[in-house]
């Protein structure tokens, strides 16, 4: 198995959650702040290094998770995805093994979810590994579309898809695992050429798909761990899903 690195999404604003003195990450889930639940799921999967992206007031992201084998990038500005994780090339210079991209507003992932994403990455020693999830209702959502063999074929805004793409209910939730060396070799060529102006991870897979490499799909457990927390009403639903898994 391959050494495996972790680059945490952490560098949004968050101005929806009605808190303007703290970064989204810094938010309270339980008395926690959300970056620390995503940090806790990549100490247990014992990486080689992880990379926490952080920006906006990037000295409270800092503080509520620094320690051993935590290391920062910086973004700013704030450009997309891509852009995102390329700000983590210098500490991953050198590194040959697989790097999983998490993002640091979403809690609530499976730590059985993760492992099975990156045992399915590199058993099938897949250049790239997507997680998706069954969504009930995927109206507004990218879908993900897969080949005969049911791999990654590429992912359809809603506005762009047709009545029949429409019909599929899987969707992108923004977690991968990338081989680490043709993560940065593509990074490079993502472009900007849309309506936000920002550079965006998931081309990444295209361009590996297009360069006939293998891309994998593996399904969350539940639609409701991919959620990212970009509102107060989201909070508390968070702290309802951890209430019942503590029932459970």
């Amino acid at each position: 198995m391959k050494s495996l690195g972790v680059a945490i999404m952490a560098a949004g604003k968050g101005t929806r959650m009605q808190n303007k003195d703290v970064p989204k990450v810094c938010n309270l889930l339980n008395g926690r702040t959300l970056i620390e639940y995503v940090v806790d799921q990549a100490r247990e999967l014992n990486p080689e290094k992880i990379v926490v992206i952080a920006g906006h007031m990037r000295e409270q992201v800092v503080k509520a998770v620094a320690g051993p084998g935590v290391y920062f990038a910086i973004q700013e500005p704030q450009l997309g995805t891509a852009h995102a994780v390329e700000m983590t090339r210098p500490e991953f210079e050198g590194f040959e093994g697989d790097i999983l991209v998490l993002s640091g507003d979403a809690p609530l992932l499976r730590m059985s979810t993760l492992k099975r994403l990156i045992t399915t990455h590199q058993q099938g020693n897949f250049a790239a590994t997507m997680l998706v999830a069954d969504a009930p209702d995927p109206i507004g959502y990218g879908r993900v579309l897969r080949t005969d063999t049911g791999l990654f074929d590429r992912v359809v805004e809603h506005k762009d898809a047709t009545e029949e793409e429409r019909k599929i209910s899987e969707i992108n939730s923004g977690i991968y695992v990338f081989d680490a060396i043709k993560l940065f070799e593509n990074l490079a060529k993502v472009g900007n050429d849309n309506a936000q102006m920002e550079y965006y991870l998931p081309d990444v897979l295209t361009f590996l798909k297009n360069q006939g490499e293998q891309v994998a799909v593996e399904m969350a457990e539940t639609f409701s761990e991919i959620h990212g927390i970009n509102t107060v009403e989201h909070l508390r639903e968070a702290e309802r899903i951890l209430a019942q898994r503590r029932e459970a």
